[in-house]
């Protein structure tokens, strides 16, 4: 069985830190773009940030530019985001996508689920003080 299961969501206060995990389990993990995609209350999905799977190149939107890092342990099939300098702005439930593209070198900044082969269940983000 395909599964994509986040962790590490909370409640932070402004300015603070999070890392959120996404272990993978029932395919091969490492051969996957992988990307973190959010939706806020009230808005449409918001990708967030991608690696691929060939030689870990990474990409981010601007909203998270220089405060998110994303990152993938291969070995124990899991991607991770370190959150920092967390703002308000940044609530919302947080999914990890798993895409395969036959160009190691690629990945995706796509917003919409479907086009994932596999989705997460989301895991919750609430930055308030």
């Amino acid at each position: 069985e395909v599964q994509l299961v986040e962790s590490g969501g909370g409640l932070v206060q402004p300015g603070g830190s999070l890392r959120l995990s996404c272990e993978a389990s029932g395919f091969t993990f490492s051969s996957y773009a992988m990307s973190w995609v959010r939706q806020a209350p009230g808005k449409g999905l918001e990708w967030v940030a991608g690696i691929n799977s060939g030689d870990g190149r990474t990409s981010y939107a601007d909203s998270v530019k220089g405060r998110f890092t994303i990152s993938r342990d291969n070995p124990k099939n899991t991607l991770y985001l370190q959150m920092n300098s967390l703002k308000p702005e940044d609530t919302a439930v947080y999914y990890c996508g798993a895409k395969y593209f036959s160009d190691s070198l690629a990945s995706t900044e796509s917003n919409t689920a479907n086009e994932y082969d596999y989705w997460g269940q989301g895991t919750q983000v609430t930055v308030s003080s």
